[in-house]
């Protein structure tokens, strides 16, 4: 939770803060999934789909720049190479999942179009694998770098008194920081087909990676499992909204 200069939050700010922990935690058990068709909903989840969209846009751009540096010519080709979101953009996992998701009242992360490698065309200065675990680890640091620069201009805009305690923009802004380090940690559970499961078979030895292989073919399920199980979704949530905490305390926002 975060308050100005140690200074007692407005009831505008506390209501924007309860608003960004919504698309962090999904609906209670025996809490209603109806649809919410308030203004005040709406506005959050218009909020919440815009930073959505431009989030999961730089994460993809993230692996197709680092797949280009290394030699790889296929994002390119591809046009993938681009900060513009909507060429990274899944019609259902973009928008359809998380707009009714959000809509529904329950955590909805949301993903893009994959980014196609080819890592036989990777540099030689690494080795495929290695060059396979950048262009994999690249999509989650994007939205931490993102999330962060979010962060330091929401601390920036405040600290200036550009923005005042009853802006709509500190709810959007906190949503925008908590949003990124969320898919930063989603992407990094360690199983197929996360980024962080590419990351840890690329760390394994050869006999090892046989054994995660085995694993991996359970892998969807299990990332279902994080997203629909509160017990654990609080892996994804607990860590971003303490990195959020974490960011904001450092520009004396505590």
């Amino acid at each position: 939770m975060l308050t100005q200069g140690g200074t007692a939050r407005s009831p505008q700010i506390a209501a924007d803060d309860r608003r960004e922990e919504a698309i962090a935690t999904s609906t209670k058990p025996g809490h209603s999934a109806a649809m919410d068709t308030s203004p005040e909903n709406i506005r959050f989840v218009i909020q919440a789909m815009v930073i959505l969209v431009l989030s999961i846009g730089v994460h993809e751009f993230g692996h197709a720049f680092v797949a280009d540096r290394l030699g790889d010519g296929l994002p390119r080709s591809q046009g993938r190479v681009t900060l513009n979101p909507l060429a990274h953009a899944d019609p259902i996992g973009t928008f359809m999942f998380p707009l009714f998701g959000m809509l529904a009242g329950a955590a909805a992360p949301g993903w893009g179009r994959p980014v196609m490698v080819q890592p036989t065309r990777f540099t030689r200065r690494f080795s495929m694998d290695i060059g396979h675990l950048f262009v994999a680890i690249a999509g989650p640091a994007m939205n931490l770098l993102f999330g962060s620069l979010i962060g330091v201009l929401h601390i920036v805009l405040i600290k200036t008194g550009v923005l005042g305690g009853g802006s709509p923009l500190h709810g959007a802004l906190q949503l925008g920081v908590v949003l990124n380090f969320m898919l930063m940690m989603f992407n990094l559970i360690p199983i197929a087909p996360l980024d962080g499961g590419t990351v840890l078979r690329g760390l394994l030895s050869t006999k090892a990676r046989h054994t995660y292989d085995q694993v991996a073919v359970y892998g969807p399920f299990i990332v279902i499992g994080f997203m629909i199980l509160p017990p654990l979704r609080g892996f994804i949530t607990g860590p971003a909204q303490f990195l959020a905490r974490q960011l904001y305390s450092l520009g004396g926002i505590g």
